[in-house]
């Protein structure tokens, strides 16, 4: 089980790359992901909460952000690390987290900004199977530790 949830980290780890790489582009240069007015990752990720924290209307041209998919970046590589040592409560923990947040991103880009970026979605689905993965390789430690106190 943890080479599978260190497998679906590394490809988060690998959209999440791609989406910084958007983010980094120039804005007005097309994208490769810009399908439709509906689905344009160069607007997603070059939008105000692309960063972290989300720009202002007023703020400083210097203000320091953090890109959202460096983030991203960061947390895939902890949870792709953490799975390959077996520590699945912490990886459970990062995997809510990172779930919350993914979640988070999709309301904003269906109902503030009303376009949808493609790898925020791949991302989405797979924070929720690393999620799904983790729940039931923790589940069944516990088992486990639960059959060998009993034989």
């Amino acid at each position: 089980m943890r080479f599978l949830i260190a497998l679906l980290a590394i490809a988060g780890l690998v959209v999440s790359v791609l989406a910084l790489k958007v983010h980094n582009m120039d804005p007005s240069q097309a994208p490769p992901c810009a399908v439709s007015e509906h689905w344009d990752c160069g607007a997603v990720n070059h939008s105000r909460f692309a960063v972290f924290p989300p720009r202002s209307f007023d703020e400083a041209p210097n203000a320091r952000h953090i890109p959202v998919a460096a983030v991203g970046i960061a947390g895939y590589g902890l949870i792709a690390l953490l799975a390959l040592f077996g520590r699945f409560w912490i990886v459970l923990h990062l995997a809510e987290f990172g779930f919350m947040c993914a979640c988070f991103l999709s309301y904003l880009e269906a109902f503030v900004m009303e376009k949808w970026c493609i790898y925020c979605v791949w991302s989405q689905g797979l924070i929720t199977a690393i999620l799904l993965s983790t729940l039931v390789a923790v589940i069944l430690r516990r088992r486990a530790a639960k059959r060998s106190i009993f034989a």
